[in-house]
């Protein structure tokens, strides 16, 4: 595209009731499916949005990550740790970007209303970071590819125990865990958002890229110019 884009160089919960043994011949009770959230996973890794009328609106894109360690955990005690949220980005009319708060890219398309936006940077992990998908502007999102990477510190995804949420309009939440790790990366890719006809689909990534944002294109087939930035 002939376009430069930047780069980074480098409580408890709630008692169940006691399981019932059924007598021979009886079926055991049914257990209850949750229709607030669906966790994406190895073997159940996609969904449709516009199956489960959830396409409608706008969705947002929650990244929150905790610790395992005590004392608050990796990310509260070390200082600098910048764990962040992005997306690279094409719409159907050949147009292709990145979305994050390096180079402060907070919105695309960057002239006229936004179809996605990001709405801060959070250095410390204490609230998350959110991104915001307008789905009424469906006809013209061809794919967008969620993914995080550590701006700052050492990686250590294993204890960051990190998590994206979709938020819905309308519909149940949709959750991908970062429960895989590759202590040698520096990125992860989340979630594939893709328009495939004319449908929604979100697809369960968690491959995780020894590069940044550059690798993740070229992992992608994103085809875009990268330089080094900063914040």
């Amino acid at each position: 595209m002939g376009i430069d884009y930047t780069k980074r160089p480098k409580n408890q919960p709630p008692p169940q009731p006691p399981a019932t043994t059924p007598t021979p011949g009886q079926q055991p009770p049914a257990q209850p499916v949750s229709l607030s959230k669906i966790t994406l996973t190895k073997s159940a890794p996609s969904v449709s949005l516009t199956k489960q009328g959830s396409a409608t609106g706008q969705i947002r894109v929650n990244l929150n990550w905790t610790s395992n360690s005590k004392g608050g955990g990796l990310f509260r005690k070390a200082r600098g740790i910048d764990l962040d949220l992005a997306c690279l980005w094409e719409f159907t009319d050949g147009s292709k970007g990145i979305v994050q708060a390096l180079g402060n890219s907070f919105r695309a398309p960057v002239q006229g209303t936004p179809i996605i936006y990001l709405d801060g940077d959070d250095r410390s992990g204490s609230g998350g970071e959110n991104m915001y998908i307008d789905l009424s502007a469906t006809d013209r999102i061809r794919r967008i590819l969620i993914f995080a990477y550590i701006y700052e510190g050492t990686p250590n995804w294993a204890s960051a125990n990190g998590v994206v949420t979709l938020y819905p309009a309308s519909g149940p939440q949709i959750e991908v865990r970062l429960d895989e790790a590759d202590q040698s990366a520096i990125s992860c890719a989340i979630a594939l958002l893709e328009n495939r006809g004319g449908e929604l689909v979100v697809n369960r990534e968690v491959r995780y890229i020894r590069g940044a944002q550059d690798k993740v294109d070229q992992a992608y087939g994103w085809g875009m110019n990268w330089r080094a930035g900063r914040k």
